[in-house]
């Protein structure tokens, strides 16, 4: 639909900078307004097309001002930044978001409802508490390094290092050491409780939804990775394909060509790093298991003869995350190779 007015919105946390322009891209109007002005504002406009970066508010006010007649895009902060002429002010932000906007081929990002935005809240705290967690446990051994006291690496063996605090006679730990090693311990205790009650509620939620049913089908998928993949894509009809999709995560290489001769890089990292980062540790779990045991797929063999353990595993994220997309939107359940040779 084209519109007689395209406003840029640079969104920020009291004063709102708006930047319009008519079908011909000439400035009509360039102003600051405050919050509890913004919608009102919006209210007295024609139906237009607004435009703002993507940000933690930029879905609350992409709805907000959608409910008003307009047609609102969020756009990547990336895509924004080359169309900004010099400097860094709010009315430079404004006009670029305004800028961006009418340039044909610039995706926008899918505007998120209450209900997944609640849900990747969600997955970020739980991710929040088992960094907290990892930070203590940390703290904790080296604190306790320094007075003799150590433990193989993992969180499970904290337990041993608490056995041995206790056998340590007064003497050798300071009654301040010893007070600041049980808070330690302590916060220990209480961010592993806080994250068992969040994975039950995860669990919980994870039964209702039939998408993470289906996704825990794939090996290696469990219900927290399938529903942090729930959480951060809740439209994936927004990507052209499987290979968009994982492009979109940062699991295909970077190409780098010249002069007609192409060459392929290391994987670009770009987009969702949970999301990548959980697909890996899926795809080294699986591999573990067949080198371990020798029972796989022909290709999971012959990708871990041809191929580096770790570069295996980042092909078989790549491949996992085509599976995932097809399954979210083409419907059905993981299904082996073995299985559909048997079923046709």
């Amino acid at each position: 639909m084209d519109y007689h007015l395209t406003v840029g919105l640079d969104l920020a946390k009291q004063v709102f900078q708006v930047h319009g322009t008519d079908s011909q891209g000439a400035t009509i109007f360039t102003r600051k307004i405050r919050r509890h002005d913004l919608l009102a504002f919006f209210e007295k406009l024609d139906p237009c097309l607004v435009g703002m970066e993507a940000c933690g508010s930029s879905h609350y006010w992409a709805r907000e001002i959608s409910s008003l007649g307009h047609e609102v895009r969020i756009l990547p902060a990336q895509r924004v930044k080359p169309f900004v002429i010099r400097g860094k002010t709010d009315a430079t932000d404004a006009a670029a978001i305004n800028t961006a906007l009418r340039q044909p081929g610039i995706r926008a990002v899918p505007i998120k409802t209450a209900g997944p935005q609640a849900y990747a809240m969600l997955m970020r705290t739980r991710s929040l508490f088992v960094r907290q967690k990892a930070n203590a446990v940390n703290a904790l051994r080296g604190h306790l390094a320094e007075f003799g006291l150590v433990a193989e690496t993992g969180v499970t063996n904290v337990g041993k290092l608490a056995a041995a605090l206790k056998a340590e006679t007064d003497r050798n730990i300071p009654p301040s050491a010893r007070f600041v090693l049980d808070e330690i311990f302590s916060e220990i205790d209480l961010l592993t409780a806080r994250i068992k009650t969040i994975d039950a509620r995860i669990a919980s939620e994870a039964k209702k939804d039939d998408d993470v049913q289906r996704l825990t089908s794939i090996p290696g998928i469990g219900t927290l990775i399938a529903s942090t993949i729930k959480a951060h894509v809740p439209d994936p009809n927004s990507f052209k394909s499987a290979r968009h999709f994982a492009s979109s995560l940062g699991l295909t290489p970077r190409s780098n060509s010249t002069g007609g001769k192409s060459k392929q890089t290391r994987i670009s990292k770009m987009g969702n790093r949970e999301l990548r980062s959980l697909l890996y540790i899926a795809a080294v779990s699986v591999l573990i298991a067949v080198r371990r045991y020798g029972k796989g797929s022909p290709w999971q063999l012959r990708l871990l003869e041809r191929r580096p353990f770790k570069v295996a595993a980042v092909a078989l994220a790549n491949k996992t995350a085509r599976v995932v997309w097809a399954l979210l939107t083409k419907g059905g359940c993981y299904r082996k190779a073995s299985e559909l040779a048997q079923a046709s």
